[in-house]
């Protein structure tokens, strides 16, 4: 019987994911005043980074089981910026604190740094109606998030 090769695996996510947010980060930088598309971007990195926040646990139980334990700490603890920074963001979206767009940016400017975008390659229907959807949740705690933020 032949090896079963899982292709989706959480870091080959979590890194479309992070080509996703640095996309959004480098478009918002680009916007000048809060709109409707803005809310929109927002609302997709809010799902974007919780879903990196996801892949970073499930990688984390992963290499605990085999007994990594402290390099499932480790990891979880150098991405633990995912899920704290995706709160911050609905919190903006939801307080309507606009002016703390540009310190949020700022930080996914850090973290996205050493990905090189030359052309976007996500189109704008995949941020559409994002903040609807994100608006429609119900309000359930999330269980990766570590912090109230």
């Amino acid at each position: 019987m032949a090896r079963v090769i899982n292709t989706d695996s959480p870091g080959k996510r979590r890194g479309n994911l992070m080509r996703t947010v640095a996309e959004l980060q480098r478009r918002l930088m680009q916007k000048t005043a809060p709109d409707v598309e803005v809310e929109d971007m927002l609302a997709l990195a809010v799902f974007c980074l919780r879903e990196i926040a996801g892949t970073v646990k499930e990688a984390a139980e992963v290499w605990d089981e085999r007994g990594y334990w402290k390099k499932a700490a480790t990891f979880e603890t150098e991405w633990e910026w995912s899920g704290e920074t995706a709160g911050r963001i609905e919190g903006i979206l939801k307080g309507k604190k606009w002016e703390e767009i540009p310190a949020v940016l700022v930080l996914l400017a850090e973290k996205t740094s050493a990905i090189e975008v030359t052309q976007f390659t996500r189109k704008e229907t995949l941020w559409q109606g994002c903040r609807r959807r994100l608006d429609q949740e119900p309000g359930l705690p999330r269980p990766y998030f570590t912090k109230e933020v």
